[in-house]
Parts: C-alpha cells; sequence; structure tokens
C-alpha cells in the first residue's frame, strides 16, 4: 500500500471464517490538493450519528405532552435546561432566574413570572431552591421531567437518555450558537453566542429555530427542507422551518428573515428549466465554515434573494431608478420618512408607463434645459398650475411669493394695484400662516376653523399618528374630527393585533399618512380632507391577502412584503410561460404582432380566472346556504329529541322502585340500587378469595369459601351500621326513613368496596407465591442476568439488581394473568347459580311481609 492510499484506507464489513475475523481494507484515490484541516472540538463539526441523536432528542422534548401550545421561550428554556444537566448531579442542573434569562434571551422577570411557572405547573420541571448558609436563596437546583424519567426508566435506547458525552456535545452546540458568554475564575473567557445578541421580542423563536436548523442540517451547512406540498406564498425554506417550530408558514419566514439580517444563514434561489429563481435551499453558513467550506457572505446571499424577485422574468417591468431623496411632507422626527430606493423594491412596480416617481428639487428651472419630473423649489412641491397665485400680492414677504418662478420677474403677474384691498390683507394673512406651517392651505378653512379646535388630540399617540396631516384636521368641523380621531383609534387598535409593538403603532400610522400625502401630491390637492382621511389616508391597503401588509411593506418589520414579491413573481412566471408557449406555437412574429397575442391570451386567462372565481363564489354561497339548513334541521331535530327524552325522563321518574315498591323512584330508589351494587360486589369478593383458597373443580369448595367471605362481610356492615346508628341522636332518623336507608346501604357498599380491594390484594400476593409465577420469576431472572451488558460480571450488584426487579415485574404479571384466568374460570362455573331470580311484584309480596312478627328490641331501629 502506497504511503498516500495507507492513511486514506476506509475499512469494510468483516469477514468471517469460521470462528476468525479478518478485517479488509481498500484504497481509496488520494484527494485532489491539500485537505482541509478542521478545527478539533469545534461543536459545529458533528457527524451524522451525533446529530441525528441529539435532534431526535430535542423533538422528543419539544414533543412532550407538557409543552403542548407552550410559548417558545418556555420550549427553549426547557432545552438549554437538559444540556446544562450534569450526570453527577443526578442529571440535574443549578441555575438563577438572571442566567437562565441570559441564555433564553429575556429579562429575569419574565423567566420568574412566567417561563418557570408554566415549566412547573405542565409538569416538566421540578425544582428545589439552593440556598447558603447565610439563609439567602442563591439559585434553583432543576431537573426536566421527562429526561429524567428517561434516564431512570432503564431504557438506554430511550431517545431523552442522554449520555455524558452527547449532553456536552449538545451544551457546546447551544453556547457556540447563541451562549451569553462568560469570563472563567481562572481567566479563560468563554465567547458570546453567534446570536446572543439578539434579546428581547422573538428572540427565544430565532435561538430554538437556529438550534433546530442546525442539527437539521447536513455537513455542507445545506438545510434539509421538508417534502410535499408547501405554501407556495410562503416557499419551502419558510414552511421547512416552521414544521421544525410548530408555527405558521408566515412565523418561518419571519425567522429565516431575522437570521438572514444576522448573517447565519443563506437563502440562496436556483434557476430551473423555465429560466425562473423558483428552486431555494437554506445553508446555515456556520456549519459550512465549520466544515472548511468556501461560501458567499450572507449579505451576497440576501441581496441575490431579492433581487432575483425583481428581475426573474426578463423583459418584464424591468425599471431602473435611480436613488433620489424622499419628498415628506408633514411633520417628522429625526431620521423618519420613506425609505429611499423605494422603486427598486420588486412590489413597487406596477404594471403602467415608467415615469419619475418623485419630483427632483432643483435650484432654478431653465427654459431651455426643464424636463418633466423636476421642480422649481427645494420643498417637494409639484409644479403650479397656471395663474394659481394671480390673486395674491407679492412683496417678497411670504412664501408663496417666493416659491414663483424667477423667469416671471418680481412683480405681480398682471392687475397690480398700488394699494391692498382688504381681500388681499386676507390672503396675505392666509399665505403667511401657510408659511409658518410649511404647506398650502386651501380656500374656506377660516370658516371652519371657527367651529372646532385647531389643536390636535391631547392624547399623545393620536398626535404622533395624526401629526403628518395636522393642517388638514384644522380643515375639519367638530363632528368630523370625532370621526377621523375614532377611526385613528380603531386603526391603532387593528395595529396592535397584528404583532405591532404598542409604542410602534402611531409611527406606523404617520409613515402610512406620509406616504397617502405624497401619492396625493401634498395637502393643497387635498380637497375634501374628511373624505380623503378616511377613505384614503387612515385605511390600510393590503397588496396580498397577509393581514400584515400595507402598501407591499410588512407592519410588523417594516420590511417589503415577502408575500407580495411572491405574488410578484407568480404572475412574472406566468407571463414568461404565455411568451414561451408564443415563441414555440407562433415563432417569427413581429414584435407588434408579438405583443399582441400576448395581451389577448393574458386578457383570456384573467377572463378565465373571473369566471372561475365567480363559478367557486356561487358554489360558496350555495354550500353555505346547505350548511345553514342542515344547521337548522339538526338544531330542530336536537330540540324534538331533547323534548322527546324529557318526556321519557318524567315517565320513568314516575315509577316504583322494583325492589321495594317506593312511588315516584324511577324503577329503583337509592337504597335499592346500593343494595345491588353491594350484592354484586359481595360475590365478586368470594369470587377473589377462590381464586387461591379454593379448588376450581370443587364447587363445594367454592360455595364454602363464598359463604365464608360473605359472612365475614355481613358482620362488617352490621358493624359499621351499628357504629352510625349509636352515632345518631335518638330519633333524628325517624323524620327521614328514606334517607336514613340510603345512608345505611350506602355504608354497606362502601364497607364491601374497601373488604374488596383488600381481597385483591391479597389474591395477588398469593398467586404470585405459586409455581407457576416463581418459574416464571426464576426464567426472568436468569434472562436479565445474561444480558451482554452484565455477561462479563453477572453476579455484580448491578446485575443482581436488575435481574431482581425483573423477577418482581414477571412475577407480578404472571399473577395478575392467574388471577384473570381463575375469575373468568369461576364465573363460568358459577353462572347458573349467581343468576338473579327475577323478584316477584311487590304488590305480592306484601301479605308475606305483614304476616311476619315484628322484633320488639328492633321496633324502634330502621329496617333497611
Amino acid at each position: 500500500m502506497s504511503a498516500v492510499a495507507a492513511p486514506a484506507a476506509l475499512p469494510r464489513p468483516r469477514t468471517f471464517v469460521g470462528r476468525a475475523a479478518r478485517r479488509r481494507l481498500r484504497s481509496v484515490p488520494a484527494q485532489a490538493g491539500p485537505a482541509v484541516q478542521l478545527e478539533v472540538g469545534n461543536p459545529l463539526q458533528l457527524t451524522e450519528t451525533m446529530r441525528t441523536r441529539l435532534l431526535a432528542a430535542v423533538r422528543a422534548l419539544l414533543s412532550d405532552p407538557g409543552l403542548k401550545d407552550a410559548d417558545d421561550p418556555v420550549r427553549l428554556a426547557t432545552v438549554v435546561l437538559v444540556a446544562k444537566s450534569k450526570v453527577a448531579a443526578n442529571y440535574r442542573a443549578t441555575t438563577t432566574a438572571t442566567e437562565l434569562g441570559r441564555w433564553v434571551g429575556l429579562k429575569s422577570s419574565r423567566i420568574a413570572h412566567h417561563v418557570l411557572p408554566q415549566l412547573r405547573d405542565r409538569g416538566v420541571l421540578g425544582s428545589n431552591e439552593t440556598v447558603s448558609a447565610a439563609g439567602r436563596v442563591t439559585g434553583l437546583e432543576c431537573w426536566v421531567i421527562p429526561m429524567y424519567r428517561a434516564q431512570h426508566g432503564g431504557d438506554r435506547r430511550h431517545v431523552l437518555a442522554l449520555s455524558r458525552v452527547e449532553l456536552v456535545v449538545l451544551l457546546a452546540l447551544i453556547e457556540a450558537l447563541f451562549a451569553p458568554g462568560w469570563n472563567h475564575k481562572d481567566g479563560r473567557v468563554t465567547p458570546a453566542g453567534m446570536i446572543a445578541d439578539r434579546t428581547g421580542r422573538g428572540a427565544a423563536t430565532d435561538r430554538l429555530g437556529l438550534l433546530l436548523m442546525v442539527l437539521s442540517s447536513t455537513s455542507k451547512g445545506w438545510l434539509q427542507l421538508c417534502s410535499g406540498s408547501v405554501d407556495s406564498e410562503r416557499g419551502r425554506p419558510a414552511a421547512t422551518v416552521a414544521r421544525l417550530l410548530g408555527c405558521s408558514p408566515a412565523g418561518g419566514a419571519k425567522v429565516l428573515s431575522r437570521l438572514q439580517e444576522r448573517k447565519v444563514l443563506s437563502v440562496d434561489r436556483r434557476e430551473t428549466a423555465s429560466g425562473l429563481n423558483a428552486r431555494s435551499r437554506v445553508r446555515l453558513l456556520p456549519v459550512a465554515k465549520a466544515h472548511g467550506i468556501a461560501v458567499r457572505e450572507a449579505q451576497e446571499a440576501a441581496d441575490a434573494v431579492f433581487s432575483d424577485l425583481a428581475v426573474t422574468a426578463s423583459g418584464d417591468l424591468e425599471v431602473t431608478v435611480e436613488a433620489v431623496a424622499p419628498v415628506v411632507t408633514g411633520v417628522q422626527g429625526t431620521g423618519e420618512g420613506l425609505e429611499a430606493c423605494s422603486a427598486d423594491r420588486a412590489d413597487a412596480a406596477h404594471l403602467h408607463a415608467s415615469h419619475a416617481s418623485v419630483v427632483t428639487p432643483g435650484g432654478s428651472l431653465s427654459l431651455s434645459g426643464g424636463f418633466s419630473g423636476e421642480g422649481g423649489g427645494g420643498e417637494g412641491r409639484r409644479p403650479e398650475r397656471v395663474r394659481v397665485r394671480e390673486d395674491q400680492a407679492v412683496d417678497g414677504g411670504t412664501d408663496a411669493a417666493g416659491s414663483g418662478s424667477p423667469v416671471a420677474g418680481d412683480g405681480p403677474l398682471r392687475g397690480e394695484k398700488p394699494m391692498k384691498s382688504p381681500v388681499d390683507q386676507r390672503g396675505e394673512q392666509r399665505t403667511a400662516e401657510a408659511g409658518a406651517v410649511g404647506r398650502l392651505r386651501a380656500r374656506g378653512w377660516e370658516t371652519a376653523q371657527q367651529q372646532r379646535q385647531v389643536a390636535l388630540p391631547a392624547d399623545l399617540r393620536l398626535r404622533v399618528a395624526l401629526g403628518p396631516v395636522s393642517s388638514l384636521w384644522e380643515r375639519l368641523s367638530g363632528w368630523q374630527q370625532d370621526q377621523v380621531e375614532a377611526a385613528a383609534k380603531a386603526e391603532l387598535a387593528q395595529l396592535a393585533g397584528l404583532d405591532v409593538a404598542p409604542e410602534g403603532g402611531p409611527r406606523l400610522l404617520a409613515d402610512r399618512l406620509t406616504r397617502r400625502l405624497t401619492e396625493t401630491g401634498g395637502e393643497a390637492m387635498v380637497a375634501k380632507p374628511f373624505g380623503w382621511l378616511t377613505g384614503r389616508g387612515l385605511v390600510r391597503r393590503p397588496s396580498c391577502s397577509d393581514r400584515r401588509c400595507d402598501d407591499g411593506i410588512r407592519l410588523d418589520t417594516g420590511e417589503s412584503c415577502e408575500s407580495c414579491a411572491n405574488v410578484l413573481h407568480i404572475r412574472r412566471a406566468r407571463r414568461a410561460r404565455i411568451r414561451a408557449d408564443i415563441d414555440r406555437e407562433l415563432p417569427g412574429l413581429a414584435d407588434g404582432e408579438r405583443r399582441r397575442v400576448l395581451d389577448e391570451r393574458l386578457r383570456e386567462r384573467v377572463a378565465a380566472q373571473a369566471e372561475t372565481l365567480a363559478r367557486d363564489q356561487e358554489q360558496a354561497r350555495t354550500e353555505r346556504a346547505r350548511r345553514e339548513q342542515a344547521r337548522a334541521a339538526a338544531a330542530e331535530r336536537a330540540e324534538r329529541e331533547r323534548q322527546a327524552a324529557a318526556a321519557a325522563d318524567a315517565v320513568r321518574q314516575a315509577l316504583a322502585c322494583e325492589d321495594c315498591g317506593r312511588g315516584q323512584a324511577a324503577g329503583l330508589c337509592e337504597a335499592c340500587g346500593y343494595r345491588r351494587r353491594t350484592e354484586t360486589l359481595t360475590v365478586e369478593t368470594g369470587l377473589l378469595a377462590a381464586t387461591w383458597a379454593a379448588v376450581l373443580n370443587d364447587r363445594d369448595d367454592i360455595d364454602a369459601v363464598t359463604a365464608g367471605v360473605r359472612a365475614s362481610l355481613e358482620a362488617d356492615i352490621k358493624h359499621t351500621q351499628r357504629e352510625f346508628l349509636d352515632a345518631v341522636e335518638p330519633g333524628e332518623l325517624d323524620t327521614d326513613p328514606a334517607g336514613a336507608a340510603s345512608v345505611l346501604a350506602f355504608a354497606a357498599l362502601q364497607t364491601v368496596e374497601a373488604a374488596l380491594s383488600d381481597y385483591r390484594n391479597n389474591a395477588l400476593e398469593q398467586l404470585g407465591r405459586t409455581e407457576e409465577a416463581e418459574a416464571e420469576a426464576r426464567r426472568a431472572f436468569r434472562t436479565e442476568q445474561n444480558r451482554r451488558w452484565f455477561r462479563h460480571n453477572p453476579n455484580g450488584a448491578d446485575a443482581i439488581a436488575a435481574a431482581t426487579k425483573a423477577a418482581d415485574t414477571a412475577r407480578e404479571r404472571t399473577a395478575e394473568y392467574l388471577l384473570a384466568t381463575r375469575l373468568e374460570q369461576l364465573r363460568e362455573q358459577t353462572a347458573d347459580r349467581t343468576e338473579q331470580v327475577p323478584a316477584a311484584p311487590w304488590t305480592d309480596r306484601l301479605p308475606e311481609l305483614a304476616a311476619r312478627p315484628l322484633d320488639v328490641d328492633k321496633a324502634g331501629a330502621v329496617i333497611a
């Protein structure tokens, strides 16, 4: 074997010749280039066996019934406590609420008041407080009950029965992913994990998702995507993360987006045969780098994902928009406004001709170089219409005058007057006030101002939300202001229900109003403020089916809506397929004819979809009506059945007791019912005693045993009833004889029930001493003692203890089997004698009972 092939030799399965085993080696070709030197002890370099073992353990832990419908912080805390448990401490972990919060990414108060109480209430966590010598609580000694049971259950093949090495590897992996980082006493430093700085809301979800994705990835870092049909709006990567975390595809997409921003994973789109980037795959960058695989940077991969969406269909909606300063109308805080380059987003492209989305502020307008889309001023207003300011005096002191065209000169356009009329003075006053707020106000607002207050509502949240439309607010009447205030409050409440932080709702609503004003052209272009605010400004406009979408922007993250991007991607893919069909069916068409055919087919497809939608809606209405009719019929049928049951129950309640003849007893009074159950249990108790104390084939012996048990039970019943009669006051039972009889019968039933349990335990103990049980116990003892893990020392303490436990278990199972078998045999033998003879009607038994002499000693007692 050469020096190159020797290190690369791989073992093959052993070949047995007689009793000898021989290991054969085969050589493999030498690796091309230098081998990658992997880092020793890197927790991300997991073997396939270790990764599978840890993934099965984490999944089994998260799927425990105690963690059903639990929050992600609760589930992540359980995984962390399992990883931190020590074998030497009997699989227990010592921690504090603050320390556990650093691992989970939450504050200590959330851990102490939400996470730990839920774990205890669900029966997942057991804990003891550790107290110092001074009596101060220093921490918690915790143990996860599902893993504790698995470790002490004796089955080492259980997925939660992790060994010491597996626990160490799991803890090292968690430390590499999101450990908080700390300094050791000896000077060593454990660095923080990759996403340790990801804290607060959603931190536990991201950390748990990253752990599950790392355990579900290959050695090259590729995440093993789920199979089957998935939500086409979200994609297979989001569906895979959703199935790992047990959440919705939308939640999985959010986790992917946040982790992609942290540069711990990349989502790549691969080109398919149709030329579309429709196949996605996810790579865990740290795992790939840990195995020495060169990967792209996460940011480059993220850019590729979103850029693919905009240019997937070649030649379709290809728009190149330069970055321009956003035009913002309204009051804004520092650093707030529209996002620059918003036209580059995939969801910002519309099916109309390309034009400049905003005006470009310029210093002046050149007559020879002017073009559409360039404004004259630096405030972002649209160019004024002709003669818009001919009724305003121009003295250079107002914004209106100052914003005029420099070409016109310093004087008014026409009709200059040497003196200012009252109309000019009022117009000049309006212009000055408009310049004070930086906006142009429409005419006629003075009259509306006299009917309501000009200031915004006192609520700080509403003041922030309505700040961009403060001038429109001033033009509203009092009733209109109340309506707009109610609509704004409703929108804020709706935002609070869309996973948006309460403090972020006003800012999102203000951004929405700013965008809508920019689309309209400013407040000066709003002729009817109330209708614009209630019908356009405050209304959410989703571009897709996602409730969190508003104008193609996610309300919870502030980023581009992925669903809108998917919708646009699907539309472009459909258009590309139709274009490919045209090229295949009608080759050589001119551009104009090709475009006409494409538009015609698109119209046909849209018409077909509309027809299908209408048909589906009609079917849905028909199905809804059918279900309503079925529900009405079912409710009517249930009402009839309820009335019939009530009538039958009334008839049954009127029946007399079959045993004692008491009226209105529903066929059997309470005392007689107790007596029947007592008689049944007495017979069962006698059979339990006969299973071991009598010969099963000898009826006389069986009768003798059952008679002895019956006599013993009757004596116990009389003793219990006598104690009860002695405890009550004389004459107390005479007021309610029926109730007293029921109490005495119930006392007899309780006595027999207690004796039945004792007789059953005694029968199991006696049957456990039989030869059959002892033989089964000896076989189980020898079998357990000969296990392969005890063969080296079959008489050791561990082997004897395990064998003894197995023998006891086998003895108990044999005793239970013998008891069930013998009881069945005794019931078959005594079936003909234990069948109750139908009782004669009470009217036939009354003369016989009346002829009996009454015992003087029991004349004052209650006859049960």
